[in-house]
């Protein structure tokens, strides 16, 4: 073990490692114990080992030893990894020094049955290539051939491999060193041969090769040199069956390298026996297949594989093709054809090195240029650079001599253009390949049109072989040119083609650089050509040298396109002019023509072809060349609008030198357009001549337009003449006249108007033949159907003569009416957008058609404009041509209208210069006829209206202020900022406010009777337009119109036809201020319409009261009608105007809106109202006589009023009006209307009345009254008289009318009171009586006076013997009276003692008339006390209640007497009644009317009423409390058992009484104990005049 030791040693190295037999056995031992070492120490000895080994000789013994201990230890050990890689080094170190004991270890015993270990059988692989191991190839392959059939496992089928590629490499390179090296090895020649095929069979068996491995990689390798030790016979048959496994392994993926060189090694063995043979070449295809693929695999520079694969590939081909020359060529050329680019590129490769190696017959360049031109056709991408490589081959071994060279050459050509992406190494082979061409044929292949994109370097290699030529003395390529016109380009055509491509010199970047430059070099300075001599050498040495520098010196963008063009033409000019050959010249243009007809694509190379033309021709003095070729440019292809526009510059080119010949030869070509015996036109299919008729017109009048504008002047002498022969051309057209024709015809001759109408000189001539196609103009227009807009004639119509209104003589204003009315006519009328739409075929067809048509409208604007502008002033009659139209039923041809007027003003608007000014004389219709429009059915036309009206306000506006300036006013500012179009739309009243100012009064009421017109309009705003414009204006301008006749009358007329309601309203407002702008003239002619009047004249004075300050005009003057007419005394005759002012009044203040203008005519008005009401009465009225009626309601008749009923609905009115409603309920309750109705009682009425007023209205409203009736108290009609002072009395009652100050009332009412005429004395008093009820300085004197009237009155009544009623109402007076005994004042007390006095006589109370006759103020209680005794002595228990009840008034009275008065009252009756017997609610009653002053101001009346309430208790409760609870008992007793008591108590008052306002019961308790002497005075007056008395007022009172 000291070996194991000592490898376990760290210091042990390869010098102290002794191989020894005692080291061998230590090292026996060493590995039998392994399992128990570490890896690491078996690594570590074997290394040692293998370095000894190499480095030491061992004996044979020994060796054998090693080896076998190794063998031993890796068949017992099975190493893996590195431990088997160092196990397989130490026997190849072993094997270095004696091969055949290593080589022998294969064929131990114990290896029959399993296979060596792998380490073995490689190192036997690698030792088989060793010296001294040749004698043993035989035997160790014998033994191999055993291994084959035995490894299944990859690892032992590479390791097989190792030995078996050993062993064919080692046999190939003895057998390859020839015979002296047979003798070495231990097998024959024959027997090797035949252990090849068999291994060959073995590997095909027993082994699966059929996928990608390693081990199918080193079978190829194995297989490939095998195919050089199988006897060639043997090898022919396997040929099938191995190219279909190549087959295979190649669907497979193997490594592309191994199956290339399996192949190469196929048929490089089979090549050295002579023939391919039979299978072979049956298999072609499918070898030259995989060949192919194998060429197509990318190659890698850094893979060794990559490269060789491509190599062996292309050698298998070159073998083939020595093989098999004209079926390989055919097979590769099938591949030619294939869509893989990677196939191609091979194709070609295989073809480049075959070809070199082929005889090259002629029947092998037909197919290869076959083959070329197929590719060139596909043109791959990928192929481009192995083609060109192959081309230039081809051009070497003169392949461009066939036929299809030219097409190989075009192909470089293609390749070499400037635009191409082709890498720079394509394009340089390009440029090598065309330097082979000559340079005759070069400079065709440069002027070709198709090499357009090669021309740049195509032009530089043609230019760089001109130079060499002429540096070598040749003659100038030019000189020969005209002698093979056929096979090489002409100097004209050259000439042309490089001119041509000057045209854009930075196409590309070099075009015209290079163009110029090759011209230049090609120059015929020693040209012996007749035609080109030296003159244009020398032009050109000097000219082309400048025109280089001018393109060195800009840029695209700086270079001025047109200045260059005219350069290049200069040149071209001066060229000819230099040549001066006309037959050169002629063959020229004939080039030039020919171009233009076959050759130019380009539209700007085309139109400079045309110029080119032109110039080439104007240089020519040759007329009959010139019109010949004239007449070849008119019949030149001009199906396009370029090619005609070119023909017509051309020959405006030419007629810059030639005019006369160049009109002439017009001329004579537009005959084809009239003459029918020479018109080629007809010579068409009829299809066809109505086009071709188009086209020429349009080619002849394209050719006088660029004449007119290319001309100095000289054309315009022809201009008349030529207008006649265009209008004939139409006239004396030879085909049949169509949509389309007409449409061509007038796009050409619009343009030639349009450019002579450009011309400055135009205008100083006269055409004549202007008027007379303007008329024609119309002949077209009027044919357009107006059902339908299929065509653009009526537009281009309208345009032309738009175009055409410059020139002279001008549009008169007749002939002015007439087109405009044409125009419309064909244009408004047209269906809607809709029905347009709807009968379209399609969408795109629809929306072509809406286009057309607004395209027409905007063409109708512009002439409209034109005319304007012609003559400003006639805008408004332009404007009323529209009338018919904006006023059509049919919408569309409304809005048209309206958008025109908004267009049409807007323009004028927008001048901003109003030097001539615009008169609108007809302003009011023409704002009436835009305004009206403003509240149209249709939203767009309500918006153009607004426009329009806009627009027109803006020009008067300007014009206004322009006026201003010339007169040095100021200038309003910012007005026109007021308004704008969104203000007038929709609001026909701001449009109204906006013109006022502007209207004159003719056309103010033009405006209004011409609005009226519109009322009845079937469209409901329409209508309403016309209603509020009317309304508006006269809100604005009202005074200031005129025929007020006419206008009320046509209004009035149109109201009567039921108007739509809301017109028939707004109509009703302008009537209501054109009364109210002009009353005097309205009112008269509505009140003298006979009565009862119409609906419409009552809706009128309805509408009257709507506004105040109409209503206000419209009152003040029926007031002064009324007032006028009862001025005076009138007679008894009926007068009709005073009541057709009620009936008027009736409906004016039926309506809540007059409220604040009765208002403030109030008190006028009722007074007005209530005289006439007077007189109404007293006149003799007929039966039945109705002048008023008053609709109730739906449902309900009509309500009749006669004369009186309506003044006094009048009356009603008038309170209801000013808000008074109380006035009317307090009238009603008080039977005023009865009263007011009667004359006899008129007065009376009027009194109530005046107390309804007094108790309802404002004091200011009473002393407006007074101010009013103050003037008339003493007027000299006696009905005026009454009135005024009827409510001057009764107006008394109120305090501040009594308070008045300056006013001596009581000093009037006395002296009416001494009047003989009862009525007076009547108002006299109740004026005093009024006046009573307010405190004051005179308040003692006006109670003496109305007391004493009292009295006075009493005593009269006395003589009449009064009735029950009068004799009831004559018991109120007693309690005032008997009360105010208490005064302090014995001046009253006296007036009052006369007055009961007279009351005891009327009553017959005479008891008591010396009592009340003698008594003194000193007594009054004592007064008091007798009467109340009297009182309820009379046993009239109901009576006593009712003056008990009349005194519960005057405790509430401020005067504190009054208060201590009626309590005494009370406390004296009630000590006389027996109260036990008065019912529980009556002394209820009594004692809170007694209580109700416990708190009293005054001291004294608060004990008064202290006492009597002590009394009261008193005399209710004479008993003691245990009668009264007795009583109380007896009274329950009673109810319960329903037994009557003995008596029943008495009811002392018939109803509770309620409790009231405080201020009207302070009036009434004051006014109590005077009301009953007017009411007495009443009844006498009845007597009077024998009648039946009226019951004046109520009981209450």
């Amino acid at each position: 073990m000291s070996f194991v030791v000592m490898v376990g040693s760290s210091e042990i190295t390869d010098r102290n490692l002794d191989v020894s037999e005692k080291n061998i056995k230590d090292f026996m031992e060493a590995l039998q114990v392994a399992g128990q070492l570490s890896a690491d120490n078996v690594l570590q000895t074997l290394k040692l080992l293998k370095v000894k080994i190499l480095n030491n000789k061992m004996a044979t013994p020994r060796c054998q030893k090693v080896t076998d201990i190794i063998v031993d230890y890796m068949k017992t050990m099975k190493p893996e990894g590195e431990l088997e890689e160092l196990c397989t080094e130490v026997l190849l170190a072993l094997g270095f020094q004696s091969p055949g004991i290593v080589i022998f270890k294969l064929w131990d015993r114990w290896h029959l049955n399993n296979l060596p270990p792998n380490g073995l059988l490689v190192a036997v692989g690698r030792l088989i290539f060793c010296q001294g191991a040749d004698p043993y190839i035989g035997v160790t392959w014998e033994y191999i051939l055993h291994l084959l059939r035995m490894a299944q496992k990859e690892d032992d089928m590479l390791a097989v491999c190792h030995v078996l590629k050993g062993l064919v490499i080692s046999a190939r390179k003895h057998l390859d060193l020839g015979t002296k090296n047979d003798e070495i090895m231990d097998i024959t020649q024959e027997a090797l041969s035949i252990k090849a095929y068999l291994t060959l069979r073995v590997l095909f068996n027993r082994w699966s090769l059929r996928s990608n491995n390693k081990v199918t990689e080193e079978a190829l390798v194995i297989i490939g040199h095998l195919f050089f030790l199988i006897p060639p016979s043997k090898l022919k048959n396997q040929v099938n069956r191995l190219t279909r496994w190549l087959m295979t392994l190649m669907s497979a993926k193997v490594a592309p390298f191994y199956i290339s060189q399996c192949i190469f090694q196929l048929i490089d063995a089979l090549a050295l026996s002579g023939c391919g043979g039979i299978n072979l070449e049956s298999q072609l295809g499918n070898i030259i297949g995989m060949l192919f693929k194998q060429l197509s695999e990318t190659v890698e520079d850094s893979n060794h594989h990559s490269v060789q694969n491509h190599s062996l590939a292309l050698k298998a081909f070159y073998i083939l093709t020595k093989l098999y020359n004209d079926r390989v060529v055919t097979l590769i050329r099938e591949n030619v054809e294939s869509k893989d680019p990677a196939k191609i590129v091979s194709t070609i490769q295989i073809f480049t090195d075959v070809l070199q190696k082929v005889p090259q017959t002629e029947q092998l360049k037909n197919e290869v240029m076959h083959s070329v031109i197929i590719m060139i056709q596909e043109d791959l991408k990928p192929v481009q650079r192995a083609l060109l490589n192959f081309i230039e081959m081809l051009i070497q071994h003169d392949y461009l001599a066939p036929p299809q060279g030219s097409i190989i050459i075009n192909y470089v050509i293609k390749l070499s253009e400037s635009d191409c992406s082709n890498e720079e190494d394509i394009q340089l082979t390009c440029s090598k390949i065309l330097q082979m061409v000559t340079l005759p044929k070069l400079i065709t292949l440069v002027c070709q049109p198709r090499n357009t994109l090669a021309f740049v370097p195509l032009s530089k290699m043609a230019t760089k072989m001109a130079l060499r030529a002429r540096s070598l003395g040749q003659v100038p390529y030019l000189s020969s040119f005209h002698l093979r016109p056929t096979q090489f380009i002409s100097p004209q055509k050259l000439l042309t083609h490089l001119v041509m491509f000057s045209l854009k010199p930075y196409r590309e970047g070099e075009f015209g650089v290079s163009s110029l430059r090759l011209l230049y070099a090609l120059h015929p300075i020693t040209s012996l050509h007749p035609v080109i001599n030296s003159n244009v050498g020398q032009l050109w040495m000097t000219e082309i040298p400048q025109m280089l520098q001018m393109l060195d010196d800009h840029t695209e963008k700086s270079l001025n396109q047109e200045e260059w063009e005219g350069r290049l033409l200069q040149f071209s000019s001066q060229s000819l002019l230099a040549i001066d050959d006309d037959s050169w010249l002629e063959q020229l243009i004939k080039v030039v023509l020919e171009r233009i007809n076959y050759f130019s694509d380009d539209d700007e190379e085309k139109a400079f072809l045309y110029k080119f033309f032109g110039f080439t021709l104007r240089t020519s003095r040759n007329i009959k060349m010139v019109q010949m070729m004239l007449s070849a440019i008119l019949q030149t292809v001009h199906e396009e609008l370029q090619e005609r526009e070119g023909i017509a510059v051309a020959l405006s080119i030419v007629s810059m030198k030639h005019l006369k010949v160049t009109l002439d030869q017009l001329q004579a070509y537009s005959a084809i357009l009239t003459d029918k015996n020479s018109s080629s036109i007809l010579k068409l299919m009829k299809e066809h001549q109505q086009r071709e008729w188009g086209l020429v017109c349009n080619i002849i009048y394209l050719s006088y337009s660029k004449i007119i504008s290319e001309s100095k002047g000289a054309i315009f002498m022809h201009l008349d003449d030529i207008l006649a022969i265009v209008l004939q051309h139409y006239r004396n057209c030879i085909v049949e006249k169509d949509k389309n024709l007409k449409l061509e015809y007038l796009d050409a001759l619009t343009k030639l108007i349009n450019i002579l109408s450009s011309q400055p000189m135009a205008f100083q001539f006269k055409f004549p033949q202007k008027i007379e196609i303007v008329t024609f103009m119309m002949e077209l227009i009027r044919e357009e159907p107006l059902n339908s807009i299929s065509s653009s004639i009526r537009q281009r119509a309208m345009n032309f003569i738009t175009n055409f209104r410059k020139l002279h003589p001008l549009t008169e204003v007749e002939e002015r009416t007439e087109l405009l009315q044409t125009c419309f006519q064909s244009v408004l009328c047209l269906p809607s957008t809709e029905d347009l739409q709807k009968e379209a075929s399609s969408s795109q067809e629809a929306q072509a058609t809406e286009d057309l048509l607004m395209e027409t409208l905007q063409s109708l604007l512009r002439l409209m404009e034109t005319l304007i502008v012609e003559m400003p002033s006639q805008i408004q009659y332009c404007l009323e041509h529209l009338n018919i139209w904006l006023n059509s039923q049919n919408d569309n041809e409304r809005e048209r209208a309206m958008w025109c007027a908004a267009r049409i003003l807007g323009f004028t608007a927008k001048w901003n210069n109003f030097g001539v000014e615009i008169k609108f004389s007809r302003l009011g219709c023409l704002v009436r006829l835009l305004a009206m429009r403003c509240q149209d059915p249709v939203d767009n036309i309500c918006f153009l209206s607004s426009q329009a009206v806009y627009n027109l306000y803006r020009i008067l506006l300007l014009q206004k202020q322009m006026q201003r300036k010339k007169q040095g006013l100021w200038e309003e500012e910012g007005k026109s900022e007021v308004y704008s179009a969104n203000v007038f739309y929709n609001n026909t009243f701001e449009i109204a406010k906006a013109f006022a100012e502007y209207f004159t009064e003719m056309q103010l009421t033009h405006l209004v009777l011409t609005a009226m017109e519109g009322l009845t309009d079937s469209k409901a705003t329409v209508s309403l337009a016309a209603a509020q414009l009317m309304s508006a204006v006269m809100k604005e301008r009202g005074r200031d119109m005129i025929k007020i006749e006419e206008i009320v009358e046509g209004i009035v007329g149109r109201l009567n036809l039921q108007l739509e309601p809301n017109t028939q309203e707004e109509t009703m407002r302008a009537m209501c201020l054109l009364a109210g702008n002009n009353t005097h003239r309205v009112v008269p002619m509505l009140l003298n319409k006979t009565l009862p009047w119409d609906r419409t004249n009552l809706a009128l004075w309805k509408a009257f009261g709507t506004r105040r300050e109409t209503t206000i005009s419209v009152l003040q003057l029926l007031i002064g009608i009324l007032e006028k007419l009862h001025s005076r005394e009138e007679s008894r005759e009926m007068a009709f105007q005073p009541v057709a002012v009620t009936c008027a009044l009736c409906e004016m203040l039926s309506g809540s809106l007059c409220q604040e203008a009765v208002q403030e005519l109030y008190p006028r008005l009722l007074l007005a109202i209530l005289h006439h009401l007077y007189w109404v009465i007293e006149q003799n009225v007929p039966q039945k006589m109705v002048v008023y009626n008053r609709e109730e309601g739906p449902g309900h008749k009509s309500k009749p009023f006669d004369p009186t009923s309506c003044a006094l609905e009048v009356v009603k009115l008038v309170f209801m009006a000013a808000a008074y409603e109380g006035v009317v309920v307090y009238a009603n309750q008080h039977h005023c209307w009865d009263l007011l109705s009667s004359p006899k009682f008129y007065y009376i009425g009027i009194m109530d009345l005046t107390s309804g007023i007094v108790k309802n209205c404002e004091p200011a409203i009473l002393h407006r009254i007074l101010n009013l009736i103050r003037n008339i108290l003493y007027s000299s009609n006696y009905h005026r008289r009454i009135l005024a002072r009827t409510f001057y009395a009764q107006l008394l009652w109120h305090r501040s009318v009594a308070q008045t100050v300056g006013q001596d009332f009581l000093g009037n009412l006395i002296k009416w009171t001494n009047e003989p005429n009862i009525i007076m004395k009547e108002v006299g008093l109740r004026g005093i009586s009024n006046l009573a009820l307010h405190p004051g300085q005179e308040r003692d004197l006006v109670k003496i006076s109305a007391t004493s009237a009292l009295g006075h009155m009493l005593h009269r009544v006395h003589k009449f013997k009064p009735g029950a009623i009068t004799r009831r109402e004559i018991y109120s007076f007693l309690v005032p009276l008997l009360l105010s005994i208490q005064d302090n004042n014995t001046e009253v007390v006296k007036a009052c003692g006369g007055a009961l006095t007279e009351w005891t006589k009327v009553i017959g109370w005479s008891s008591l008339t010396q009592t009340f006759q003698h008594t003194t103020l000193s007594d009054h209680i004592q007064v008091l006390e007798e009467t109340c005794k009297y009182l309820v002595g009379t046993k009239k228990i109901q009576l006593v209640g009712e003056f008990l009840s009349q005194s519960f008034d005057f405790l509430t009275s401020p005067q504190s007497f009054l208060r201590e008065a009626a309590i005494n009252f009370i406390g004296l009756t009630i000590k006389r009644l027996t109260m036990k017997r008065i019912h529980e609610d009556d002394v209820e009653l009594l004692q809170n009317a007694i209580g109700s002053l416990r708190n009293d101001p005054v001291e004294s009346i608060q004990s008064l009423v202290t006492t009597t309430l002590k009394n009261l208790d008193e005399y209710l409760n004479p008993e003691s409390i245990s009668a009264t609870r007795m009583s109380q008992l007896s009274n329950n007793i009673f109810k319960v058992t329903g037994m009557k008591t003995s008596e029943r108590k008495k009811r002392l008052f018939k109803t509770v009484k309620q409790e009231r306002d405080d201020d009207d019961n302070q009036k009434k308790n004051i006014w109590n104990w005077l009301r009953g002497p007017l009411n007495s005075l009443g009844n006498w007056h009845n007597r009077r005049v024998k009648t039946t008395p009226l019951i004046i007022g109520n009981s209450d009172k």
